[in-house]
């Protein structure tokens, strides 16, 4: 299925026409989180813009066909357990057309110190030497006609760009933008090493069309633009952007993608925009995540009731985790069976399941009653968090992690942590 395919579905679409000011879209995209899919027409010559298709969590569930967290969670895990493989086309070619230049891709800049216009949502696509094909989500930004950097940070992506480096040669590319939702979910989700996430999306859709491009490399079929090329070895200045945290990023020496082709799809491309540190942004990018912490901490204790990566930890570095709880030490368990989930989280509470993860006023009445610091606190020193956290002790993102077990304890009365209710 394609964007346009999966866009003329939705009910909820709000219209937007230019001409556009400098953060219009940016605006527009905030003012209709939760509320709308804001759809951008003629932001290029031909081309039509698309935002917040998954920034609720009502959105996603229904992008998986589960009405529920727990189902949701085991289609996005059984997918990257049992990848589906692609289904090519062989004739393509008629549906697209070139493009010159990068510089005509609508790109947009969504905040004031932002360096310049980029794509917030250009999936890279790359093979290893050793075979292994991986897909990934990139902040991209044309510097020219022919080139533009890209930022990798220390994934799969990265650890293929450091092989071709060591022999001596470039990575062949294909970066595609415009694509269905469950491409994307599946692009920004972390499976191991070796799984392809185009291979994940195929599960997730029932299939999917892909095409074999000039370089060997698959795409999408039906993506709005493919852009064919090499990560080189050449670096340039990435930055200052701002990233899911919602502060601007360093400014960055990064890979440079030289351009050989650029295909767009004939009739009306339509593309993604994704605000940065948006609820969208924020979902795509944790979700995945908040569900390998469900799997993880589910096989340490009888019941985990909700998991939520929280909102005030951008959906990525805080976890609140409810739980069922049978005998003292079950919350120690979760928060690190929560911890080797995620490496990249920061603090995990831990909570009854009278406590809703999702309200924080909730949590934070569970923290006042329920937690003791001589007995409920864990601490982990110098321990690999998160490149994302500005109070990180070093590039790499070490840091000491906190854990709090907010649950009641079982050998007080339980009668002194009831929560009076109305009835």
């Amino acid at each position: 299925m394609s964007l346009w395919a999966y866009v003329e579905g939705l009910r909820d679409i709000r219209r937007y026409e230019p001409p556009y000011g400098e953060f219009a879209i940016a605006k527009a995209l905030r003012e209709t989180e939760g509320v709308a899919t804001p759809l951008f027409k003629d932001v290029g010559p031909g081309f039509t813009g698309v935002g917040n298709l998954v920034d609720t969590r009502a959105k996603l569930l229904r992008l998986l066909g589960a009405s529920r967290d727990e189902e949701a969670y085991r289609a996005l895990l059984n997918a990257e357990d049992a990848p589906l493989k692609l289904d090519f086309v062989s004739s393509w070619a008629d549906e697209y057309r070139e493009l010159d230049s990068l510089l005509e891709l609508p790109a947009v800049k969504y905040y004031e110190k932002e360096a310049a216009p980029y794509l917030t949502s250009a999936i890279i696509i790359a093979k290893s030497p050793d075979g292994a094909l991986n897909a990934s989500i990139h902040r991209f930004t044309p510097l020219s006609r022919n080139k533009a950097v890209v930022r990798i940070v220390p994934r799969h992506l990265y650890s293929i760009y450091r092989k071709w480096r060591e022999l001596g040669g470039e990575v062949p590319v294909a970066v595609v933008w415009g694509v269905h939702p469950a491409v994307l979910l599946a692009s920004a989700s972390s499976p191991p090493y070796g799984v392809f996430e185009l291979e994940v999306a195929s599960r997730l859709m029932g299939g999917l069309k892909s095409i074999y491009l000039d370089n060997g490399l698959p795409a999408p079929f039906l993506s709005s633009v493919i852009i064919v090329g090499r990560l080189t070895g050449e670096m340039a200045e990435e930055g200052p952007y701002v990233d899911v945290v919602g502060t601007y990023d360093l400014v960055r020496r990064q890979p440079v993608v030289a351009v050989d082709k650029i295909y767009v799809l004939r009739g009306s491309p339509i593309v993604n925009y994704i605000l940065p540190a948006g609820s969208e942004h924020m979902l795509l990018m944790g979700f995945e995540k908040e569900a390998r912490i469900w799997r993880s901490v589910s096989s340490v204790v009888p019941k985990v009731v909700k998991v939520r990566l929280t909102k005030g930890g951008f959906g990525w570095m805080h976890a609140v985790i409810s739980i069922r709880k049978n005998v003292e030490g079950d919350a120690k368990n979760a928060i690190m069976a929560a911890f080797a989930a995620h490496p990249s989280l920061k603090h995990v509470v831990v909570v009854d399941e009278d406590i809703d993860p999702e309200d924080p006023y909730e949590v934070e009445w569970a923290i006042a009653t329920r937690f003791r610091a001589d007995r409920g606190l864990v601490v982990i020193p110098y321990a690999r968090g998160s490149t994302l956290d500005p109070m990180a002790l070093n590039e790499e993102g070490l840091t000491y992690k906190v854990g709090v077990d907010a649950t009641r304890p079982l050998d007080k009365d339980p009668k002194l942590f009831e929560r009076a209710r109305i009835p």
